[in-house]
Order: structure tokens, then sequence, then C-alpha cells
């Protein structure tokens, strides 16, 4: 690779469509290990490297470097790769030169993810004193206070911190000389790709009033905000960067929660979502994408089939608790509590008489509670 272009990453499948990923000032193509290896089964992804950063010369920026000198680079880099038009996102200074390229090269941008970022990264006097300061002294100081301006207290990338260290000082100079003069407030109603803004609540580097500023201001943008999220969001909380990237990839809503929405009903996916926590959030992503996007939208059966062959395998292995959840969604498929009975009988053949006893027990109460929300006097998906 030669020294006129980024240093990247490219994974995933030549024919994909594009996604370009960008990284906040002092970290690397390494700020995306959580998330760009799951965006690999929908896209290309293309991971690039700030200059001085990572494997990126620092020679391809220089003093009093602009947001646009970066965008510049990013463009010679798709250029290069033969890729016209791509989705874009980024993380705080790679975020502005998504809205850099959104506004100034809205042929290029399919969509944009802006990610723990800012339309204006405030007085341009204190990114040049740090400036002069990494330029005077190198990077020392900047490594001893980054996990308290990067993460939650108790937490650490040791990996992220390495690359701030090995990170050339004049590449890290120019970037914050970039970082001064960018104010793109006053473009912000001229992006028209479709655009996603992540703001964390913990990010005191970019706060979330920053992404709501651009929110207001960007047509049709959607805004999300993540608790106990940092600045670098994608390192601390890559599932829950990971489930808002893929929703808004895949377009609103994505196949499988609009499949799980028709078949189980507002209320309970509602209920699922508001409960998802970093531990659940990946399994979350998974019922979506896997049993909801690919399995119940499949048109070899239909629903009221499929709805027939979950009742029949949830009474076999006693899921009692998911088994109501499925009296109510074979409902809405279209069984009459007539056919619900005809397949819970069926199940006492072949599953055994005491597994459908059980069985029967619950689509008597589920079905007892549709009767009485029909009646006003109460609901059916309580």
């Amino acid at each position: 690779m030669t020294e006129t272009l980024l240093h990247h990453r490219a994974e995933g499948a030549p024919t994909a469509p594009p996604l370009l990923l960008g990284p906040s000032l002092g970290t690397s193509t390494r700020l995306w290990d959580g998330v760009a290896p799951e965006l690999t089964t929908t896209h290309r992804v293309i991971r690039w490297d700030l200059p001085g950063h990572g494997g990126s010369s620092p020679a391809l920026i220089g003093p009093g470097a602009t947001v646009g000198d970066l965008a510049a680079l990013v463009l010679a880099l798709a250029d290069a790769l033969d890729i016209e038009r791509f989705a874009y996102a980024g993380v705080s200074l790679g975020g502005a030169v998504g809205l850099h390229l959104a506004v100034h090269h809205p042929e290029r941008i399919s969509s944009l993810a802006v990610i723990c970022s800012s339309a204006h990264f405030g007085a341009g006097t204190a990114w040049r004193e740090r400036a002069a300061q990494v330029r005077e002294a190198g990077m020392g100081k900047l490594v001893e206070t980054a996990n308290s301006r990067w993460f939650t207290p108790g937490f650490s990338d040791p990996a992220l911190v390495e690359d701030l260290r090995t990170t050339d000082p004049a590449g890290y100079a120019a970037c914050c000389d970039a970082l001064a003069a960018f104010d793109i407030r006053d473009r912000l109603s001229e992006v028209t790709a479709p655009t996603l803004l992540v703001a964390g609540r913990e990010d005191r580097a970019t706060p979330p009033e920053h992404l709501r500023e651009i929110s207001d201001a960007v047509p049709g943008a959607l805004l999300t905000e993540l608790p106990g999220t940092p600045h670098l969001a994608p390192a601390e909380r890559p599932a829950a960067v990971l489930g808002a990237l893929r929703a808004h990839l895949e377009g609103d809503p994505p196949r499988g929660i609009a499949a799980r929405r028709a078949v189980l009903g507002d209320a309970h996916v509602d209920r699922a979502q508001s409960r998802t926590t970093d531990f659940t959030a990946r399994f979350q992503d998974f019922i979506s994408r896997y049993a909801w996007g690919e399995i119940w939208t499949d048109t070899t059966l239909s629903r009221r089939e499929r709805s027939m062959v979950t009742l029949t395998a949830l009474v076999a292995h006693g899921h009692l608790d998911e088994l109501a959840m499925h009296v109510r969604a074979a409902r809405r498929n279209g069984l009459t509590p007539e056919e619900i009975g005809a397949v819970l009988l069926q199940s006492a053949i072949y599953c055994g008489v005491p597994a459908a006893n059980s069985a029967f027990a619950v689509a008597q109460r589920v079905l007892a509670e549709e009767v009485a929300g029909a009646d006003g006097t109460g609901t059916a998906d309580s």
C-alpha cells in the first residue's frame, strides 16, 4: 500500500454493499473490533486509520489540516477500492468526516451513522493548545488520562490505549487542527442521506446534547441515546452499537423486527427490547435476525402453519411461558380457538397426555384473557 492512501482493513464479501467505518482521534481500526465482524454478514466493511494512527502515514496531512482534507483521503480510498457509493459510520472525528461527506459529497453517501460526535467540537483554542502540547512533548500526558476521557470508571481497553501511545504526534496534532476548525452546524439541513445519531449518556467529550443538535437540524434523522455509554461506544458497548447500526442499515423496521412485531405484537416486543441489557443484547439481536428475519419470513410455510408447528414443539418440551406467548401469536396468525385445541389434542398423542394437560390449562387461560379483553374487562396481551 502506498503512502498516498489511508491504511485500511477490508472484510466481508467483495460484492456486498460497502460500509466504511471511521475512527475516533487517537484510535485505530481496532476501535471497531467488537462490531465490524458482525456487520460483514451483510456488508463489505472497510475500516480506515487516521493519518499518523495505526498503519496510516502521518505525511498524509500536515499542520492546519481540516476535516475536509480527511474526507478527501476517505474518498481517495473509496476510489482506489472501486467503491462509488457507500454507507458510512464514524465515531467522534470519524463522525465529523461523515457529516462533511454527507454535506459536500451527497452522491457518494447512501446512509450515515454519526456516533458520539458533534457538528462543532467546542472552542478551537483548546484543540490548538493540545496540538502544540503534543508536537512539543509527545503523547505521554494524553495516554495517562485516556481511560477517564474515553471510558466509564473501571473499564479500559488496553489495546486502544496502546494505539494512542504509538500514535505519531505530528499526525495526532494535525487531526487536532482539523477538529479546531470544524463547524458544520449551518450546513446540517443539507444532509439528505438517511441518518442515525448515536449518543452516549456518559460521554463527556461529546455529550448527548451535541447529537440532539444534529438531530434537530438533519431532516428525518433518528437519534438513539445509549445509557451507561461513554465516548468510545463501540469499544465499551459494542452490542448496543451493533444493534443500532443493524437496524439503521437494514431499514426501518428491519425485516426480522417487522415479522416479530406482526406475530407477537408490539407490546411484547417493546417489553423485550426495554429489558435488553449488555448481557442480553446479542441474544435479542440474534432472535430478531435469525428466528424472525430468516425462519418466520420464509414463505415455504404460512404463518398459520408455523404457529401450529411452534405450539407442538413448545408442548413437547414443556416451555409453558413461551406457549402462552405463542397461543396469542397463533390467534394473530388466524388460528381459531378450536384449531388451537386440535393442535394441543394432536400433541397429546405424540408428546404425552401430561404435557398436553398443562398446555390446555395455559391455552384456556390465554383464550379467556382474550375474551375478557374483547369485553373491555381485561387485556389480551398483558
